[in-house]
């Protein structure tokens, strides 16, 4: 099988043209063809020698995700459907401001950390993405919504990892997916305006600082051990202490003076004025100074596995308050596009559901995506 160029960071294909006789600057040629103008026919590389031209239809290939379908909110909010093979299906988003185009990204086709408040873990896991497939939602997005509103200049200026996935569980691949981004020839996007979100994987988080530090947005959703390990099973590994000293680590690291926390409001199950209070103890704990840290607490759209219900506004606002007066940032995300979360997960359930439940129910949980995982949070940061 011929590589998927879309499969390389500058410095892969780089390596390829190497293979193929040739020098970098031709890689960074190709490289711009690819992610800047979106071509898939060697031929449109005008300035690329005719050797390589001759050379790269037989050697390599530009290959996009299959779309399953798309669905258009009446707030703007695009969503697709791609096709990962074998029956899997993952979702990408785009959520339109007046000031930022923001794409939320899956990085892998299901979910093994199996979060109880998140449909998709309910869903189950399949495997990882590759490079290829998490650049190509990028790619695919950006071109087709620069046809759409026929604009020659960039629409995504925001990239978010919080589609399906845990994104560093599948580390190996989502660093070269996050240098492309990154890359002046490619989508050239800003440190602070990639945002990788993670359920807390210690040891990746630490590796991220070192690798490419890019904003970073920690699944915390309980102030102690005991009530996050129920929601979050992952925090039996990794217990919220050595979590939040990873944060403080990559705080050097990070472009964004914070890390936000994502606080999904559950209620009388975390919202509590009291898990407030020991929120604020903990992040003050932490760090010389307490560690600079927002949150933005999350309303969540139940789903029937989930045995779990939303807190009222009221319980929301009491909470957010508590922190606010501590002096922590505090925001309350906004979903969008809910008019189109139903339909868009009940294609996903249909196309595929691993724990065996009737596609009604597929259906619910994977429009949990939309409501907790998609949604952009009402900041001017991102």
């Amino acid at each position: 099988m011929i590589p998927n160029l879309l499969n390389y960071d500058l410095d892969g294909l780089a390596a390829f043209c190497e293979q193929l006789g040739e020098r970098r600057f031709r890689a960074t040629q190709l490289f711009r063809w690819i992610h800047q103008k979106g071509a898939t026919n060697f031929e449109q590389m005008t300035d690329l020698a005719k050797s390589l031209r001759t050379k790269l239809p037989s050697t390599a290939c530009i290959e996009g995700l299959k779309v399953v379908s798309r669905h258009n909110s009446a707030d703007g909010t695009v969503k697709w459907l791609f096709d990962v093979g074998n029956g899997d299906v993952i979702e990408t988003v785009f959520i339109p401001e007046a000031d930022r185009g923001t794409l939320c990204i899956s990085s892998q086709a299901g979910c093994a950390v199996g979060c109880r408040f998140c449909s998709t873990g309910h869903q189950g896991f399949s495997r990882n993405l590759t490079t290829a497939e998490i650049i190509a939602q990028l790619w695919f997005a950006e071109h087709t919504l620069r046809k759409q509103f026929g604009k020659t200049d960039r629409v995504i200026s925001n990239v978010v990892m919080m589609g399906m996935g845990e994104p560093l569980q599948n580390y190996a691949q989502l660093l070269p997916a996050l240098r492309v981004m990154l890359d002046d020839h490619a989508y050239g996007l800003s440190r602070r305006r990639v945002t990788v979100s993670t359920s807390g994987v210690v040891p990746m988080i630490d590796r991220l600082a070192k690798d490419c530090p890019v904003a970073l947005a920690v699944s915390l959703h309980a102030p102690d051990d005991a009530l996050r390990s129920n929601l979050v099973p992952l925090n039996k590994k990794y217990p919220i202490a050595e979590l939040l000293e990873a944060c403080a680590r990559y705080q050097t690291a990070a472009p964004r003076d914070f890390i936000t926390f994502e606080y999904c409001m559950l209620d009388g199950v975390n919202d509590q004025p009291e898990h407030a209070f020991q929120l604020v103890a903990l992040v003050k704990a932490h760090a010389p100074n307490g560690l600079s840290c927002k949150f933005n607490l999350i309303p969540f759209n139940p789903f029937p596995a989930s045995g779990l219900v939303r807190s009222s506004m009221a319980q929301v606002i009491v909470f957010s308050q508590i922190l606010m007066d501590a002096g922590i940032v505090t925001t309350v995300r906004k979903t969008r596009g809910d008019d189109i979360d139903a339909a868009c997960g009940q294609l996903a359930g249909d196309i595929q559901d691993r724990t065996g439940a009737n596609s009604r129910m597929a259906a619910q949980r994977q429009g949990m995506l939309a409501g907790i995982k998609v949604v952009v949070a009402r900041e001017r940061a991102l």
